[in-house]
């Protein structure tokens, strides 16, 4: 009896030695050696790669943001805010967690197939929306030319670029409410558009936040004296 009580108590105390040890090496020792080498190597990607201009962080190049107006008095999703690009819908996850704002807390695709009502529905009043915000006297949008990118949100919801073609799409609208020439904005969509990684990977696209922060340079030189 009191030998096995003596084999248990040994036991006890090289398990409890094992995770001491462990919670240690692999609790507090890896991660300082991991986060340290982090910082040290790759700081900008480490901190989230942030963007920031004029000394203030605006956002991240891994995470899609909105632009919208102000919200109104009993407002629950604001307007969006049509004087700058758009990116592409972040609504992800299922109905009772719909991400519609690019929140960390939430991330992953509807999972919806494509004969789904309340995706379908989603996705018509979507494209409707970007024919409507995006026609210009004497250039009106054909919804035909609306890319599946400007009515679907990522797999993630989260997805910091958009086509060219939606960007382009919304080159005369940004131009007229700005009042810059549509050919100065289309070469701005141009010079931020993103070839295929390494020439073969993935598709063109454009990261939404720089073109929006170029596009706020150019409307700030324009208007100076």
């Amino acid at each position: 009896m009191n030998t096995s009580a003596g084999t248990t108590a040994r036991l006890l105390g090289a398990g409890l030695r094992a995770l001491l040890v462990l919670t240690v090496l692999c609790g507090v020792l890896y991660p300082l050696a991991v986060t340290g080498a982090a910082q040290a190597l790759f700081p900008g990607k480490a901190n989230g790669s942030e963007v920031t201009v004029d000394g203030e962080v605006v956002g991240s190049r891994l995470i899609g943001q909105r632009y919208d107006l102000p919200a109104k008095d009993g407002q629950e999703t604001p307007e969006p805010d049509l004087t700058w690009f758009q990116p592409r819908p972040s609504n992800g996850l299922g109905t009772n967690s719909v991400n519609t704002r690019y929140e960390l807390i939430l991330s992953g695709a509807t999972n919806r197939s494509g004969d789904n009502a309340e995706l379908i529905r989603r996705v018509t009043e979507a494209k409707a929306a970007v024919v409507r915000d995006n026609s210009v006297p004497g250039h009106p949008v054909d919804p035909a030319d609306v890319p599946a990118d400007a009515v679907t949100s990522s797999a993630s919801g989260l997805d910091p670029h958009i086509s060219p073609a939606y960007a382009q799409l919304q080159a005369r609208r940004v131009a007229a409410r700005n009042d810059l020439p549509v050919a100065r904005v289309e070469k701005l969509v141009q010079d931020h558009t993103e070839g295929r990684t390494l020439g073969f990977v993935g598709e063109p696209r454009v990261d939404v936040l720089a073109l929006n922060t170029a596009l706020r340079e150019l409307v700030e030189g324009a208007a100076a004296p």
